[in-house]
């Protein structure tokens, strides 16, 4: 075989080590530390539960981070914000540029759009804005921007149009599912519960009241409880315009300061109650 023979022959396999033998994407490993940073603090300080520097009570910040859409199946949203980050940055040190690349787009994509789709909730349904979340959006959508502008030119069948239509609108189906079990689509109402029921007909019908917000975790906690029976509840809300907007004026007149607060008779309980609590409060008797 002659020397421009072998020459051709070797080309390929010389191609193929190079994309095998790339050096690590110091750049995004850099990007993803300091997103591990940061979520890490959110998550450490939730499951503390200590507050965030710079976020006092009452605030956007605290608002948004107290809110239905904090956490993610039972966990804080900051976790999965962690272990995106960390994926990220053992995805820095894929040896196979093109596989690489892949990954990273397909982790940095869905980050960026969960987050816009998060920051979206908190400015139209809270009416809040926290920075610590901005500046995960803000480092997410860095993140995409440097995967996109430095697509290796080496990557195997990959090519601009078939890339998008496969990975963007899956992407966008994953936060629509998403948002959909933020609204509870998945969960459904459940069975009626003929003592629950019972239970919140009685309440109405003596004249109890339950104030809360829409925003309101522990408002929409204490409704859980009760499943289908939840619409039967004697509720008011105290919020209609937003966390940041005045209260609705019944709920200023009876100087309601917490969500939720229940007035049963003369008395008035703040926080969160047990069906039984309310069946005791309220006199009720359920039958055989």
């Amino acid at each position: 075989m002659g020397k421009a023979s072998r020459r051709k022959y070797d080309a390929p396999e010389t191609g193929r080590q190079a994309r095998l033998s790339a050096a690590p994407d110091w750049l995004l490993f850099v990007l993803a530390i300091a997103g591990i940073t940061l979520a890490g603090y959110l998550t450490v300080s939730a499951w503390r539960g200590g507050a965030l520097a710079g976020c006092a009570v009452g605030s956007g910040c605290d608002i948004v981070l107290a809110s239905h859409w904090s956490k993610l199946f039972g966990l804080p949203i900051s976790l999965w914000g962690l272990l995106a980050y960390t994926s990220l940055a053992a995805i820095a040190f894929v040896k196979h540029s093109g596989l690489r690349w892949k990954l990273a787009w397909i982790v940095a994509l869905f980050g960026a759009l969960y987050s816009g789709y998060l920051t979206a909730i908190s400015f139209t349904e809270l009416q809040a804005a926290c920075p610590y979340c901005l500046s995960s959006l803000a480092l997410m959508i860095a993140i995409f921007a440097v995967i996109a502008y430095r697509r290796p030119a080496d990557a195997p069948h990959v090519s601009w149009t078939p890339w998008l239509v496969t990975t963007l609108p899956a992407a966008l189906l994953l936060v629509l599912a998403l948002h959909l079990h933020y609204a509870g689509a998945w969960s459904g109402a459940g069975a009626d519960d003929p003592r629950l029921r019972l239970l919140a007909e009685h309440l109405a019908k003596t004249g109890a009241k339950f104030y809360g917000a829409s925003w309101c975790p522990h408002c929409r906690e204490q409704k859980e409880m009760f499943g289908a029976a939840a619409d039967r509840l004697p509720y008011v809300e105290c919020s209609p315009l937003g966390p940041r907007a005045a209260q609705a004026p019944v709920c200023e007149t009876l100087d309601i300061k917490g969500y939720p607060t229940w007035i049963i008779g003369a008395r008035r309980y703040e926080g969160l109650l047990m069906p039984e609590e309310l069946e005791k409060y309220s006199g009720f008797r359920a039958g055989p």
